[in-house]
């Protein structure tokens, strides 16, 4: 739910931020709106640092927390008549890959009012001296630890908000493995309190153990490995063959035109490319990747994690059947199938208002399809032909790839 107004069977939440220094480091201020509370929900950790307050309900966060916070929070409803009846308990500023969002999300920006303790990425760039603007900030308390791979650029500097005191050295591998083992990391534990503490080494040479509450600074040291922009080289990609190669692949993103938040349908998905590199545009895009062949499928998964964006959603299927029940596109690739009954209306049918089809065709069968879709609902209809320059004996002459002819519509 994300309106303006809480119902009236929800209750309203302050979210408290604790830094690492525990409840000494809460202003007076803050210490009275916890106190005064009816219900505290929290972490074991937060919860056991609160001095007792007769008759106070304290309830921990459940487990999965996402799949039990509507249950818990339904079951709040006779402690919601005053504003803070009800406070949830978070780490630092709780936006920052915190509880707050997710609480927001739930009941309304109107319903929670959020009281942050200065946040670990604001500690972590005071401690190193980095600028806000001069370095890029990842969460992994709940992801893949390979989404890191998506920020590899020589010289770039990331913030690594970990999930425990693993998380260094599964970064340390993951960077050591994709050629960035010379990268300095410096881990920053506790944050903010009596305990802080430093450790630095490179990616190669990572060892050290770490506090379970701990910030990574990467300064990432290795070889490029290719652009943001769309249209990665093939060898990037583990395929059989069936991959949208580069330069297609970049004519068809130019057109599908990825934006923040929006999601995309790579249908016929192949090695996974189209929505890979739609993902790699900006971290609030998602996709999922629709393919009929499972080890295929599995291919695309570790594209995806390989190349930074494990969060693609590969559904094995074949369209339109495949396509059921899936969240609703902002984009649709598709790569294969287009002659197959179904899947075009399919397809134009999920497309929500302001959406992008782009439809990919290599034989006479498919050609006639995208010329009749053309005929009925316009659109462009472009055909692209692609040669490159190899040897001829001793000479050097053109060989062409197979001319793609490409269909595109806007909603």
């Amino acid at each position: 739910m994300s309106g303006t107004t809480a119902p009236a069977d929800r209750p309203r939440l302050v979210v408290v931020g604790i830094g690492a220094d525990g409840w000494a480091g809460v202003p007076p201020r803050v210490r009275e709106v916890v106190l005064g509370a009816s219900v505290v929900l929290g972490g074991g950790r937060h919860l056991a640092m609160l001095p007792e307050v007769p008759g106070q309900r304290r309830e921990p966060w459940p487990s999965p927390l996402r799949a039990g916070l509507p249950a818990l929070l339904a079951s709040l409803g006779g402690a919601r008549p005053e504003a803070g009846a009800v406070v949830a308990l978070a780490s630092g500023d709780p936006l920052v890959s915190g509880i707050g969002a997710t609480l927001v999300g739930l009941l309304g920006r109107d319903a929670v009012t959020i009281l942050p303790a200065v946040s670990s990425v604001a500690l972590a760039r005071a401690a190193l001296g980095w600028a806000a603007g001069s370095c890029a900030v990842v969460s992994l308390t709940a992801a893949d630890p390979s989404l890191v791979l998506r920020e590899l650029a020589p010289g770039r500097r990331v913030l690594v908000l970990s999930a425990d005191e693993r998380t260094p050295a599964r970064v340390a591998r993951l960077l050591d493995g994709a050629g960035y083992g010379a990268s300095a990391m410096t881990v920053l534990g506790d944050l903010g309190g009596d305990r802080a503490s430093r450790v630095s080494a490179t990616a190669a040479t990572w060892r050290a153990a770490v506090p379970r509450l701990n910030v990574i600074a990467l300064d990432l040291a290795g070889p490029r490995h290719g652009g943001w922009v769309a249209g990665l080289p093939d060898d990037a990609f583990e395929h059989d063959g069936q991959l949208t190669k580069r330069d297609l692949r970049a004519s068809a993103l130019a057109r599908l035109a990825p934006v923040p938040g929006e999601h995309l349908w790579d249908v016929g998905a192949g090695a996974g490319s189209v929505g890979i590199e739609w993902m790699r545009a900006h971290p609030a895009c998602t996709a999922t990747a629709v393919e009929a062949d499972a080890w295929r499928a599995a291919r695309i998964a570790r594209n995806a994690a390989r190349l930074g964006v494990p969060g693609l959603r590969v559904v094995t299927g074949r369209a339109p059947s495949a396509l059921a029940g899936l969240a609703a596109p902002d984009a649709v690739f598709v790569g294969g199938g287009a002659t197959r009954d179904g899947v075009l209306e399919e397809c134009l049918a999920a497309l929500r208002p302001g959406g992008r089809l782009v439809v990919h065709g290599v034989t006479l069968q498919t050609e006639r399809v995208l010329a009749d879709a053309y005929a009925r609902h316009g659109g462009e209809l472009t055909r692209v032909a692609v040669e490159t320059a190899a040897p001829v004996g001793s000479f050097t002459g053109w060989t062409p790839a197979r001319t793609v002819t490409q269909w595109t519509l806007e909603r």
